[in-house]
């Protein structure tokens, strides 16, 4: 049975300055986080690496996953997962604000628990459940927990300012984006292509329109792809995980950058949820336990709200992918991922101006 060791986290999060080089072969590796393991847990410090053994859980494109199973002394199997930080992830990651975060959430059932912490990643209860893909989450009975799951996520309460990040975070993404070098000739041809001035003013335009909905403020995922939601198929249970990205914004970005990732990484927007698959989550977020209760009115409102925060989330993604394309030594096209995502915003953008005027003009 795979549990987690019993180490006093609530007061007291243990914590040691070595890190891991997740370019070192994986045998290396291995090695290096069995040791961290053992300073960081006492009541591991003195069993032999041979009652170790560590796993590849999954490699997103900016964490690295690890199952660290343990035969403890007593005969008792115990595992961790232990989660590496992609090198130069502080640029576009605020590690102080994710840390702070996972206590509360953790105490709110979400994710899993903060076990410990060491230079450039940390160690969490494993989670015995599989990762959901994109397809799954179109699943109309998986949709409705998904949307519960995430009304009272929006009620968790996180100390500190609750002032809205997302055009905080943007912002400082296009000051970093908007001066990159690459050696590579070609990535710098295509990097020149880009108009920053033309970025800039969509930025600048779209937080003007998004002022005017006056949404939500509540401390929000803002990366709830299927990466991050897990099922445990016996006992039907999800879990969200992950919660770098996390910090106060707005409703309809959270639900709209969730929207988004129906495409998966592909960027397959035909995926993208039909408004009455829209409706049918709203109806579980808006009113978990009477969905069919939900005023047409509402639903129609928060339609808006959401499929218009839904553009920032393109240019968040765009603008994040650039500054990745610079610093991250993980094996994905970067650079190709920003003119999918911005290509994709520059499409729908009439879409979404036209609903926010009729809905102005009904108002």
């Amino acid at each position: 049975m795979d549990i987690a060791p019993s180490v006093a986290i609530h007061d007291s999060i243990p914590h040691h300055p070595l890190s891991v080089d997740t370019a070192l072969s994986f045998p290396v590796m291995s090695h290096r986080v069995i040791d961290v393991c053992k300073k960081l847990f006492r009541k591991w410090e003195k069993l032999d690496d041979s009652r170790f053994s560590v796993e590849t859980v999954s490699g997103g494109i900016t964490n690295l996953l690890l199952k660290v199973s343990v035969k403890e002394g007593n005969g008792d199997n115990v595992a961790v997962t232990v989660r590496l930080y992609g090198p130069n992830t502080e640029y576009v990651i605020d590690r102080k604000r994710e840390l702070q975060a996972i206590k509360y959430l953790s105490a709110a059932g979400f994710g899993a628990k903060l076990l410990g912490v060491f230079g450039n990643g940390m160690v969490q209860s494993f989670i015995n459940a599989r990762t959901l893909n994109p397809a799954d989450m179109k699943k109309p009975k998986l949709a409705a927990e998904i949307a519960k799951q995430l009304r009272r996520f929006h009620h968790v309460e996180i100390p500190g300012s609750k002032e809205p990040q997302l055009w905080v975070d943007i912002f400082k993404f296009f000051e970093k984006a908007s001066s990159l070098r690459f050696e590579a000739p070609d990535m710098q041809r295509r990097y020149e292509t880009i108009s920053f001035k033309e970025v800039h003013e969509e930025v600048t335009q779209l937080k003007e329109l998004t002022d005017r909905l006056n949404a939500p403020v509540v401390f929000s995922h803002n990366d709830l792809l299927s990466g991050n939601l897990m099922l445990d198929d016996e006992h039907d249970n999800l879990y969200f995980i992950d919660f770098e990205y996390g910090s106060y914004s707005y409703r309809g970005y959270d639900i709209g950058n969730h929207f988004s990732e129906y495409a998966g990484y592909e960027c397959d927007y035909s995926l993208y949820p039909s408004k009455d698959e829209q409706f049918h989550f709203f109806r579980h977020y808006l009113k978990p336990e009477k969905p069919y209760e939900v005023p047409e009115k509402d639903l129609k409102a928060l339609y808006i709200e959401t499929n218009t925060f839904m553009l920032a989330s393109h240019l968040y993604w765009a603008l994040w992918a650039l500054i990745q394309a610079k610093m991250s030594a993980i094996d994905f096209d970067y650079l190709g991922y920003f003119f999918l995502r911005y290509n994709q915003y520059k499409k729908e953008k009439q879409m979404c101006l036209h609903n926010l005027t009729y809905q102005s003009k009904k108002a």
